[in-house]
């Protein structure tokens, strides 16, 4: 484990986020400016994308980091068999859910009961599929659907906020399964579909489509929200959450619905809308 990273264990997390947040959503030119330049020079962030391509024209960093992509700068896979790619960013791994678990680096791994904050919810992903995809403070910030599906329950799992960048992944024990994040349950043609949006240090905000803000006010207990019988249907592609600032998407697939793509592994760089998986 990296200096870096064992020092994390003695932060303040969420004290440290919620200072993080405040700066990111100050309307203070002087911040907002000094921030996004910042990282638009750091991590080389492509501003040709954005729907918005003037860095000066954001009144907050926030409204730069999630900003949208111009009409026609991702599209969806084209097969209509193939569930999509649900961010862009890179593949931390993926694969198979193996005797309940999921593996999250070299002798690292965290059971999916643990990540979904329940055993009855992760018997239906037994032998499923997953796949965990890293965002980088360059990337896109929005989180689209893989599949059309129908909302049933978010849970929102309470945890620390460690960092999600590649040194904490492999240091980290359960990393995911300890940060604090929301998981999304939906019903689609194929059977049951998870999406998990895992926050992450520095900001850690996650809005969802259908409720806004969910992530903070953090939380000291799971909470669910079930959302049966309301018809919040997504379409596949459809843009779902957002994260204000970098962190994990994870997505569980129940067992012999899919197969991966064939060209996707781990570290693999990845877009929004390519294909992630092909029904069977």
């Amino acid at each position: 484990m990296s200096l870096t990273t064992a020092l994390t264990y003695a932060l303040p997390h969420r004290l440290l986020s919620s200072m993080a947040r405040s700066l990111a959503y100050s309307d203070d030119p002087r911040v907002s400016r000094w921030l996004i330049d910042t990282v638009t020079r750091k991590f080389n962030v492509n501003l040709d994308e954005a729907a918005n391509p003037d860095p000066r024209s954001y009144p907050t960093f926030n409204q730069f980091f999630t900003r949208s992509l111009k009409p026609g700068a991702r599209v969806a896979d084209a097969d209509p068999r193939s569930l999509v790619m649900p961010a862009d960013g890179r593949i931390s791994q993926l694969g198979k859910i193996e005797a309940g678990r999921i593996f999250q680096a070299k002798g690292q791994s965290f059971t999916a009961a643990e990540l979904l904050g329940s055993d009855e919810d992760a018997k239906p992903y037994n032998d499923g599929l997953y796949a965990t995809v890293y965002l980088s403070p360059r990337d896109y910030h929005r989180v689209h659907m893989p599949w059309t599906g129908t909302l049933r329950e978010t849970v929102h799992v309470p945890g620390r906020l460690f960092s999600v960048g590649p040194a904490a992944v492999n240091g980290v024990p359960r990393l995911f399964a300890r940060n604090e994040r929301l998981v999304c349950h939906f019903d689609t043609s194929f059977g049951p579909m998870v999406s998990v949006m895992v926050g992450a240090l520095l900001v850690s905000g996650v809005e969802t489509v259908w409720s806004g803000e969910e992530i903070p006010a953090y939380g000291d207990r799971i909470t669910r929200k079930d959302y049966r019988g309301q018809g919040i249907q997504l379409e596949r592609f459809a843009e779902m959450a957002r994260f204000n600032y970098g962190s994990t998407v994870i997505v569980l697939l129940p067992p012999g619905v899919a197969g991966f793509a064939p060209q996707l592994g781990a570290e693999s760089p990845v877009q929004l809308g390519q294909a992630l998986a092909k029904l069977r």
